[in-house]
């Protein structure tokens, strides 16, 4: 397993520059620089040598290593010198991925949003899988059952809505009819006492709730349909043939076969929940890790936008990685060698 895993972290490296090539070629072929943004009264040679300045006007390739020294190296070890307090080489002078619209680093103001996504948009996650994983085992274990009925209808419905409509929806009834709610998500709110408290999970509420819907229902029907595989198995037969009980074959046997397939889905959307988010959070006014990127591109901060799309690449081949050592864990007779 540890051979694998190292071979499965180096073979990233290269799949990760070759992402970062077209990623890069993608976005520097839209239109759009810091120059183009200056007043029309600026003249156009001064134009000019704030491109050249920027390294605008450098070759493609030129261009695109000075991005991956800064995304592979400079940014790595601000991050490690941001943790730990250290210096490593010349700090000072360290060049950085800088916003063009803010003129900061693109990274400090991704980390300065990443929080408000992760409390939403993580804690959403979270309650879909421990929701949808016992439905789906439940509904596969008593199928067709009244149980069975009412889950397949409430998840088709959570599945074939929209995550847009289910929050403009919610936003109607529970914070307009009812006024239980707030309609939008105060991301200054400091959280200091019971009061502030109470207020930061009602305006939670409905974010993590819509989304918390739509994660659940896509799992509990790979889950249910991913037991309902393994139940027909000889293997269950066998075991209840022994005369172990059903709580213990459902839960010991089926499950451990059953989450093989399901731990691929849930490490496929984790990183989809950042794209989530460039939907979720200009619906309820989240200001995150998505409102960023759609602002980003309404800028042409192509920076910002390189970055952010570059993160969720990282995170793709990361939980892939995680999701293939994970099969081990649960199926012992999966081998890496």
């Amino acid at each position: 397993m540890g051979r694998y895993v190292i071979r499965r972290t180096l073979f990233a490296i290269p799949t990760l520059v070759v992402i970062s090539l077209i990623i890069y070629g993608i976005l520097d072929l839209a239109p759009g620089d810091p120059a183009g943004q200056l007043p029309l009264t600026i003249p156009a040679e001064v134009r000019e040598n704030i491109r050249e300045s920027l390294g605008l006007n450098d070759p493609f390739m030129v261009k695109w290593l000075k991005w991956m020294r800064l995304m592979f190296i400079n940014e790595p070890l601000n991050a490690i010198d941001s943790i730990f307090g250290t210096c490593i080489g010349d700090c000072e002078a360290r060049d950085r991925i800088i916003s063009w619209s803010s003129r900061a680093p693109a990274i400090d103001i991704i980390m300065q949003r990443l929080p408000q996504t992760l409390w939403v948009l993580g804690l959403a996650f979270i309650i879909g899988i421990f929701i949808a994983i016992p439905i789906g085992v439940f509904s596969a274990y008593k199928q067709y059952s009244l149980f069975d009925n009412v889950g397949s209808v409430v998840t088709m419905i959570g599945f074939s809505l929209p995550t847009f409509f289910t929050g403009l929806l919610a936003i109607y009834f529970f914070s307009v009819y009812l006024g239980w709610f707030p309609s939008l998500y105060d991301t200054t709110l400091v959280v200091n006492s019971w009061d502030t408290a109470v207020q930061q999970i009602k305006q939670m509420i409905m974010p993590v709730s819509v989304l918390s819907l739509f994660n659940a229902a896509v799992l509990s029907r790979f889950t249910r349909a991913s037991v309902l595989d393994n139940l027909n198995e000889d293997y269950v037969r066998t075991a209840r043939s022994k005369g172990l009980g059903e709580r213990t074959v459902v839960m010991t046997h089926v499950m451990r076969n059953s989450l093989i397939p399901v731990v691929t889905l849930i490490a496929l959307q984790v990183p989809g929940i950042f794209a989530g988010a460039i939907i979720t959070e200009q619906i309820f006014r989240i200001n995150g890790i998505g409102a960023l990127l759609i602002t980003a591109i309404g800028q042409s901060d192509v920076p910002m936008v390189q970055t952010l799309t570059f993160i969720f690449a990282v995170l793709i081949v990361l939980f892939n990685l995680l999701a293939d050592v994970t099969y081990g864990v649960l199926d012992p007779r999966i081998r890496y060698d």
